[in-house]
Formats: C-alpha cells, structure tokens, sequence
C-alpha cells in the first residue's frame, strides 16, 4: 500500500462496493455498469473488492475482479474469491476456513463481544460492524469494538451507514470511524465529531484536531487494523472527500 502520499495510505482500496446490497440495491446490469464506472474513476485507487451474495455469483460474468462475497448461501467450490463475510453463527465457516484468505464475521455490539473477539482472534479470522441500518451503534458501542480489536490485533472492516465523510443527523461518518481508528485513547470522542473543519487530510498526514497521524502510520493501520467500508455507493463517499479537497489529484 502506498505510504509516501498520506491520502493514499489512509484511503487506497477502502471502499468495498455493495452495488447490490441496500439501500442502491440495483438490478445486476445496473450494478456492474456502476462497477465499471468506479473502476473507471479518476479516483479508483480507492476503490475496494467487489460484494457480491453468494447466492448471485453465477450471474457475473467471467473474469470479474476481486471478491468478497457475502455467505449467504454456500460458496461454490470453483469460483476463486479473495475474502467471505458471514454473520457471527450464521454460517458455517469451516467449509472456508484455510480456502478464503480472509474471512469477515460481522459481530453484535453486546456483552460477549470481547468473548466472541477472543474467538476470532484464537481461528485467525477477521471481524466486521454494522454502522448502520435498522440500528445505528452509540458512539462508546463503535468505540469498545475498536479498541476490542485493536486490543487483540484482530483486523476489521465495517459497514452500512457510511457514505457521509463525517457524522452528521445522528449517522455516523466514515472519516470519524477512521480517526477513532488512528489515534486511540480518543475514540469517543472521535466519533462523535460533528465539525467538519476538525478533520484535515492531506498529501503529509490525516488529523483531527490535535492528533495527527503520518502516511507510514495510516499505511500500518490500514494493513494491520482496519481493512475497508462496505459500502453500496462508491461515489457518494468520493464526493464527500471531493468537497473536502482531501483527494489526490
């Protein structure tokens, strides 16, 4: 991953694309044409793994790029995937565990999560939050899983309710979840940054308000701790960072 350019190191292959998941939900050709779209964008270098449901993989086509596919229903056997997602026990993972490089399962926000962490951590497997959705996770909810993981070297991405950089309307933003993320001890009240002008992103470094953290750092947690957002827009999260001015050019 590049390190020299920190908006490259914070955001380079962040956004995973959910074109057919909720709310875009779109029909197959829709989803692929928006999929080539992003591709195709000038700022594709943050463009993710393709999400897709297990149950759909027969209808892509061919050759199409780098999966993470949603367990849904059982993954075939000759389809190459490069990670799986599966909610906590509601998949039986043992099928993909040593086949799937990486292996996602989306845990509730409960009492036995630092249990169910411990787990993860003991199999090799990754973990994944809902940010979003039918229920939006409190701020010291969203925090405790992050340091959770970060406790236990246990890697994550997250999803649903991302597409705004920074929180606003009770929703949580993306650039918070990546600032709670960087400079822990102050994940609280990371998250619930609402000014927009607290963040700053730029060619040396990412920071919020008085932490500030390098490209070679934002590089290390990027690989170590926190792997990508779900997201079924991608070019709703860009334009965000667009407005910012916080994209390469």
């Amino acid at each position: 991953m590049e390190t020299r350019d920190a908006r490259r190191a914070l955001l380079a292959r962040l956004l995973d694309h959910a074109p057919t998941f909720p709310p875009a939900a779109l029909a197959l050709d829709e989803a692929l044409a928006e999929d080539a779209r992003a591709s195709g964008s000038p700022h594709a270098f943050a463009l993710g793994r393709l999400v897709w449901p297990a149950s759909r993989l027969d209808e892509l086509p061919p050759g199409a790029r780098a999966l993470s596919v949603v367990l849904d229903a059982l993954l075939p056997g000759e389809r190459d995937v490069a990670a799986v997602e599966a909610p906590f026990g509601g998949a039986d993972l043992a099928a993909v565990e040593g086949v799937v490089g990486e292996i996602y399962v989306e845990l509730p926000l409960d009492g036995e999560l630092e249990e169910r962490l411990d787990e993860l951590a003991r199999r090799g497997l990754r973990a994944k939050v809902r940010c979003g959705g039918a229920a939006i996770p409190r701020d010291e909810e969203l925090a405790r899983f992050v340091r959770a993981c970060r406790a236990r070297d246990v890697a994550f991405k997250a999803t649903a309710g991302l597409h705004r950089a920074v929180r606003s309307n009770g929703a949580h933003g993306f650039l918070n979840l990546l600032a709670a993320v960087a400079f822990a001890g102050d994940e609280e009240r990371a998250l619930a940054e609402t000014d927009r002008d607290a963040f700053s992103l730029d060619a040396e470094s990412f920071s919020w308000r008085d932490r500030t953290a390098p490209a070679p750092e934002l590089a290390r947690l990027r690989r170590e701790l926190f792997h990508s957002i779900g997201s079924c827009s991608f070019f709703e999260p860009v334009e965000e960072l667009e407005a910012m001015g916080a994209l390469p050019a």
